[in-house]
């Protein structure tokens, strides 16, 4: 599938691998795509993207600024009985203050993929669907190529909650999609 993409939703993808690792993400979801498309938008989709302001270094910013664990989770865990606050405080009592922020274990890889630094990170099972999600988007359109604005459809199509948030909610994800799709009627 693959080769059927443009130049762009080439880099698109290879920038969201990067996006990911700079993250400090294990994988790849589908708000590290949506990071990619947006950074490698086509002029066109460029302007659509300009126009509800959004742009790769807000993007960014959001994504940096998740917390791995929110109120949300903490609220699910105190469900169950797991004071989360008083968890982090025994860990910071037990192991200095610091340690929480760096209790994420090395990956274990094999000794040439240490050595030489490389390592993949692979894509979660809802990233794999917005791409396929764009191809798609791009039968549908009888494009024969799959280029960054099908890859924002394909995110906008199968949107989840974290890039529906990325994007502003649910209107703003309804009404990017509209304001594609009529960019790309006028191209037709």
């Amino acid at each position: 599938m693959f080769e059927k993409f443009s130049r762009e939703a080439k880099l698109a993808v290879v920038g969201a691998q990067a996006d990911a690792k700079d993250l400090g993400a294990k994988q790849i979801g589908p708000e590290h795509v949506l990071l990619g498309a947006v950074s490698n938008a086509e002029p066109d989709l460029r302007a659509v993207l300009d126009a509800r302001d959004i742009t790769a270094d807000s993007l960014r910013a959001a994504l940096a600024a998740e917390p791995p664990l929110g109120p949300d989770d903490a609220q699910a865990l105190r469900s169950i009985g797991i004071d989360l606050d008083a968890v982090q405080a025994s860990i910071a009592e037990n192991f200095g203050p610091q340690a929480w922020e760096q209790a994420e274990p090395e990956a274990k890889r094999g000794v040439f993929a240490r050595l030489l630094g490389a390592g993949h990170i692979p894509f979660t099972g809802q990233a794999k669907k917005t791409l396929e999600l764009a191809l798609r988007e791009a039968i549908d359109r009888k494009d024969r190529e799959i280029s960054s604005t099908y890859l924002l459809l394909g995110i906008l199509r199968g949107a989840d909650p974290a890039t529906t948030d990325l994007l502003g909610g649910r209107d703003a994800v309804s009404g990017l999609r509209t304001d594609i799709y009529a960019m790309l009627d006028r191209a037709a």
